[in-house]
């Protein structure tokens, strides 16, 4: 049975806004207050999405947030009517309302931690929505994005859906972002490969300092409990504390994989040479595993931040090739542009390389390998899954269409205390839910 990996990506939401939430995201701090263009974000993402349905990847879509989130902003103590709520909280906790607008759900590498069927003892695609405990404006995220997803894979028989890991500190877990699969086919037994940045009940052990350690040990360890992973094909290798420390906030920042290739930094791992053969010793596959590292003399680390060279899309054009999807800022990058000449003339999998511009996303700190989850499927578990979520020429068009006419070309910090803010998300988000045969994801909406 053919077995594809499939893309789903965040459909940027209408409250898409520019205020420097994310501590340790370099991107989203320098770009703070400045305006952004909700309806140019969500447009540059779905020709993102269209370009590899065009290209013969399979390609869906993941609904955003209800935003701004009043029900978050009633638990915090607000009263009366919607908009006495906004305008309670944009006079006396302007900071929190910026929060609760955030259109971070975009990023769906964060939405959870997914793991594919041919490597789980219940032979199911098992889903954990990540908790993103680190940040406050993401981590009201995770019941509503559990609601989706499981409007999207919704038979039992084929799909698993487990609860966020407990809120804190010590479980903290930021989904995808710091995690990938390599395998010699996607329908192979694959390598589970996670990625921490601190243990947070072993104290002694390296972490960063300057930023914070948004994963760790202990939540990647539940997810591979929770998922039924066989451990003897699990790796569990810590990010190099200096890079988050650099800005390096989750390791798809600093690495991609995909199938038998694992294209990184090589500051990426704590212990490098130790993580590479720990992944060849518990390899199940029989293909040569590709290493391609990048030295910071062919890359410096700061380019590679600034550039997301590392967030870019590894995708198989074909049994042996591969293509690199970057972000635009790659290309205007003197020193990556050059390496990224150099990489498809050497001997390795990557032979072409493609640039598309998702600056609305790059400018808050998310890059083409940020916008989106990837979800390994059989024919038979694609054939169980949502057909409105899967993209197609006439989905797409109708997508556009809906943007156009619900997002605004323009949204400020101050404008995020206009009420009608609130009820134009509401109509878009609700349209949206019958194109998408979601059902009642949102809590307007019960």
């Amino acid at each position: 049975m053919k077995t594809y990996e499939v893309n789903f990506d965040g459909i940027v939401g209408p409250t898409h806004n520019y205020a420097g939430l994310s501590l340790g995201n370099i991107a989203s701090f320098n770009n703070a207050k400045i305006a952004s263009n909700p309806k140019e974000a969500a447009l540059q993402g779905l020709e993102k999405m269209k370009a590899l349905h065009d290209m013969g990847f399979k390609q869906g879509m993941i609904a955003p947030m209800e935003r701004p989130d009043v029900t978050t902003l009633r638990r915090l103590g607000f009263s009366g009517s919607d908009e006495d709520v906004i305008q309670q909280t944009a006079k006396n906790a302007p900071q929190l309302l910026v929060a609760v607008s955030s259109a971070s759900s975009m990023w769906t590498a964060n939405a959870c931690t997914t793991s594919a069927s041919s490597d789980t003892a219940d032979k199911r695609v098992h889903f954990t929505a990540a908790n993103l405990s680190n940040k406050f404006h993401r981590s009201i995220e995770w019941q509503t994005t559990a609601q989706i997803l499981k409007a999207i894979f919704s038979n039992e028989n084929y799909f698993a859906h487990h609860q966020a890991l407990p809120m804190g500190d010590h479980f903290g877990d930021e989904g995808a972002a710091n995690f990938t699969r390599l395998c010699d086919g996607y329908g192979s037994k694959g390598l589970e490969f996670f990625v921490y940045g601190k243990q947070a009940f072993n104290l002694n052990q390296p972490a960063p300092t300057r930023f914070p350690a948004r994963q760790t040990l202990e939540a990647s360890e539940a997810i591979a409990r929770l998922h039924q992973l066989d451990l003897s094909h699990t790796v569990f290798a810590q990010q190099n504390p200096q890079v988050i420390d650099s800005g390096v906030f989750h390791n798809d920042v600093i690495a991609v994989g995909n199938q038998h290739v694992l294209f990184y930094h090589e500051l990426a791992f704590l212990n490098s040479d130790e993580v590479l053969a720990e992944i060849q010793s518990k390899y199940p596959g029989e293909k040569a595993l590709e290493f391609i590292r990048v030295s910071s003399e062919s890359v410096p680390l700061g380019d590679a931040i600034s550039s997301y060279l590392f967030n870019s899309q590894l995708l198989s054009v074909n049994e042996n090739e591969m293509l690199l999807i970057c972000p635009g800022e790659c290309a205007e990058n003197p020193q990556v542009s050059k390496y990224l000449d150099s990489l498809i003339q050497q001997p390795n999998c990557i032979k072409k390389v493609e640039f598309y511009d998702v600056k609305q996303s790059m400018r808050n700190g998310g890059g083409p390998a940020c916008l989106r989850q990837r979800v390994v499927l059989t024919e038979e578990e694609l054939g169980q899954t949502n057909p409105r979520c899967i993209m197609d020429e006439s989905m797409y068009k109708t997508l556009r269409q809906w943007v156009n006419k619900h997002y605004r070309d323009k949204l400020t910090a101050e404008q995020l205390a206009d009420p009608q803010l609130l009820d134009e998300s509401r109509r878009a988000l609700d349209e949206l839910t019958q194109l998408l045969d979601l059902g009642n994801v949102y809590p307007f909406q019960h």
